[in-house]
């Protein structure tokens, strides 16, 4: 096996299909298929319809990333999957493909924690990440703060979204104004030309009595449609531009508010931000201005890296074998709710021999 190790990461939790390939830190190859346009006539994602588009999308994906990395699959020195959390169809697919090609080219096989695989994919932008590690995570399914000491083994949740996680507030309120699915990218695009400070939205769970380190942007949701509803009820024209400022704002305050406390609190002088929402230009902006403030150093992917992609899981994985990590066992299996304090799912020894192969079905699936 080469010092830095070649690993193919495949990610379907929700729904894209990513194949990421990666050696080492260095990125070579990131294929996506993406299934959105699928679900944005239902306003949202559809598990069934996603689970059926990762299956169509699979092999071809596969095939597109070795020949952007220039890549045999024979040349592996190890297959990572998400095995969880996220949608249980949509997690199966992913992982009965990893196993399958992983059993028949005799590569080990890593079923890794999808929150896990979004903090280390920063490694393939900015390098080795600091240990510890604060990151905060923003996606349609989480708003989590986390505690890395070494992302392979030791991952510590501090706070969590209680309701509602930031990316599916921004959706439900792009529906409101109907602006779209999916709701981040255009009502970032709608706040550029609004007013933050026009409307005085709430931001939950900032009192002094509340839990210092997690979410609730329900009420807030609740809150900003309330609010037009009481506009449009009263004949009068609804501010696009700036209720998405404002509504923005209020999200993108107590994220980075909390993120910062969170660093301050437990020593730790970096943040990573990740997930689908990292990608949004306001909270990059206010983190940066707070981060700065305070002394800490930010560290948040480009855009396309902070969406769901297999870059991230290929990441994990070649962490995992450059760190001697156990391999995943044949039977690994999906977890819709595998908690972010098992980065990957380790094997049993009676279980995992990669030695005793067919060799018929290696010589069958790649030259």
């Amino acid at each position: 096996m080469a010092d830095e190790p070649l690993v193919l990461g495949i990610e379907t939790s929700c729904d894209e299909t990513g194949v990421g390939i990666v050696r080492g830190t260095t990125l070579l190859a990131d294929a996506v298929a993406s299934s959105v346009d699928e679900h944005a006539r239902f306003g949202g994602v559809v598990p069934e319809v996603a689970s059926r588009a990762h299956l169509e999308a699979m092999v071809p994906t596969i095939d597109r990333a070795l020949k952007e990395a220039g890549v045999s699959a024979r040349d592996l020195d190890g297959i990572a999957v998400t095995a969880g959390p996220g949608l249980a169809g949509a997690l199966l697919v992913g992982v009965s493909a990893a196993k399958a090609y992983a059993y028949a080219l005799g590569k080990p096989l890593y079923g890794v924690n999808h929150l896990a695989s979004h903090i280390c994919v920063d490694q393939l932008e900015h390098g080795a990440l600091p240990e510890p590690t604060m990151a905060l995570l923003v996606s349609g399914g989480h708003s989590s703060l986390l505690l890395s000491t070494d992302i392979t083994s030791d991952v510590r949740p501090l706070g969590a979204t209680i309701d509602d996680a930031a990316g599916e507030a921004f959706d439900k309120i792009a529906r409101v104004l109907n602006l779209g699915f999916p709701g981040g990218p255009v009502i970032d695009r709608y706040a550029r030309e609004g007013d933050p400070a026009a409307i005085a939205f709430p931001r939950g769970l900032t009192g002094p009595r509340d839990a210092a380190y997690d979410f609730s942007f329900s009420g807030l949701k609740t809150a900003v449609a309330r609010w037009i509803e009481a506009r449009r009820a009263a004949g009068e024209e609804v501010p696009v531009r700036d209720v998405a400022a404002s509504f923005q704002e209020a999200i993108v305050d107590v994220l980075t508010r909390k993120a910062v406390r969170a660093c301050r609190d437990e020593g730790v002088d970096h943040l990573m931000i990740g997930g689908g929402v990292a990608a949004n230009s306001r909270l990059r902006a206010l983190a940066q201005e707070r981060c700065e403030a305070a002394g800490i150093r930010l560290r948040v992917p480009r855009p396309k890296l902070c969406t769901d992609n297999g870059a991230m899981v290929a990441a994990l994985g070649a962490e995992m074998v450059a760190r001697n990590r156990a391999a995943s066992s044949w039977d690994l299996s999906a977890d819709s709710s595998l908690p972010v304090t098992d980065p990957h799912v380790p094997g049993r020894e009676h279980s995992h021999d990669h030695d005793h192969v067919h060799e018929v079905s290696k010589e069958n699936l790649y030259s």
